[in-house]
């Protein structure tokens, strides 16, 4: 009896070290560096250059405004109304807030001016060359 249940027990624990895979350990981000993803992220979709201007405000409560120059793995450099640049640590930003509109947006805008301006003209045409009158 002894050993039919020492011999379970040893195949048991043979499989069980068999099949196991590592043990690894999975950490979840902290706080700040999440933070420090989505304002990392926030500067990629807001791109660089003179055309994109935005508000940096810094966990010391220091504000910059201007425009990205240039953006690197652990920082970016921004350039002030004056032309002064800034070296700013992604992990020392707590708020971005910036005016630049999405790549879909200025398609929807073409778009809209598009039709509006093919309505005007056919309107406009048909008025002159007296085909219909349009009531509006």
């Amino acid at each position: 009896m002894f050993r039919s249940t020492l011999a379970v027990f040893s195949m048991l624990a043979i499989l069980t070290l068999t099949f196991a895979g590592p043990a690894t350990a999975q950490t979840k981000p902290t706080k700040q560096e999440e933070k420090t993803a989505k304002v990392k992220e926030k500067i990629r979709k807001l791109g660089l250059g003179e055309r994109v201007k935005l508000k940096v405000k810094l966990y010391d409560k220091t504000m910059y405004e201007g425009y990205v120059k240039e953006a690197n793995d652990n920082d970016f450099v921004v350039i002030d109304k004056v032309g002064n640049p800034h070296i700013i640590r992604y992990s020392d930003v707590d708020s971005v807030g910036g005016k630049n509109l999405s790549t879909g947006a200025k398609i929807g805008i073409g778009i809209g001016i598009g039709v509006g301006a093919t309505i005007g003209f056919t309107i406009d045409h048909r008025c002159v060359r007296g085909l219909t009158s349009v009531n509006l």
